[in-house]
């Protein structure tokens, strides 16, 4: 028992969740306007560089999480579930970071309209998952956990509206584009970012298994 009392209780698990979560926001909100002043050269390595300072922040609060988990006797949560949910997290901001990315590597010299609605929808998920993280701490409240599993029926919803756009974004691409290296680099580009939305459902579900288990 000496052992138990000597390792710390708790943790700031929730704070850190709410760390990144913030982190992952500003990368989305600069691959917005990326996405807005992309033909502007300045404003976009401008905008690459944010991405790349806010996913490097992300980077940072998911391995003191996934090294506190190691460090905390008796966690606020499921260790388990700690650990899915600060790497599936983390995974968004990747991917964000992947985006901008791949513009550069694939030289792209335009951006699609289909490309500025999946940026919107990705912007718009990454902020209802930075909202359900924030009810975290607060699930034996049943109003919070109710208010939490509506945040991510949210997040879904977008995921669906994502998955619409792409895939009327690759018909027309597969119908029109007739350059095929032009072809690969949009197609890229749009799966890259519908994957976006997919991670941020994926990190809702697993909200919801913690409300559901703990409120």
């Amino acid at each position: 028992m000496l052992f138990g009392k000597l390792l710390p209780r708790e943790g700031n698990f929730f704070a850190l969740f709410n760390q990144h979560a913030n982190h992952t926001v500003e990368a989305a909100d600069a691959l917005v306007k990326l996405v807005a002043n992309y033909s502007d050269a300045n404003l976009r390595a401008q905008y690459i560089a944010a991405i790349d300072e806010a996913e490097s922040a992300a980077d940072s609060v998911t391995t003191l999480v996934n090294k506190t988990i190691h460090q905390t006797f008796i966690t606020p949560i499921d260790r388990e579930q700690i650990h899915s949910l600060i790497n599936r997290m983390d995974d968004v901001a990747d991917l964000i970071q992947d985006v901008a990315e791949t513009l550069v590597l694939y030289d792209v010299h335009a951006i699609t309209d289909d490309m500025r609605t999946l940026t919107d929808l990705d912007r718009r998920c990454i902020d209802r998952v930075r909202a359900a993280v924030g009810t975290l701490d607060k699930i034996a409240d049943a109003s919070v956990a109710e208010a939490a599993l509506k945040t991510c029926e949210e997040i879904d919803k977008l995921e669906d509206d994502a998955d619409r756009v792409l895939r009327s974004a690759m018909s027309a691409l597969f119908r029109q584009e007739e350059d095929v290296r032009e072809l690969i680099k949009l197609k890229a580009i749009y799966e890259l970012l519908e994957s976006i939305s997919d991670r941020c459902q994926d990190v809702a579900k697993i909200i919801e298994g913690i409300v559901l288990e703990n409120s």
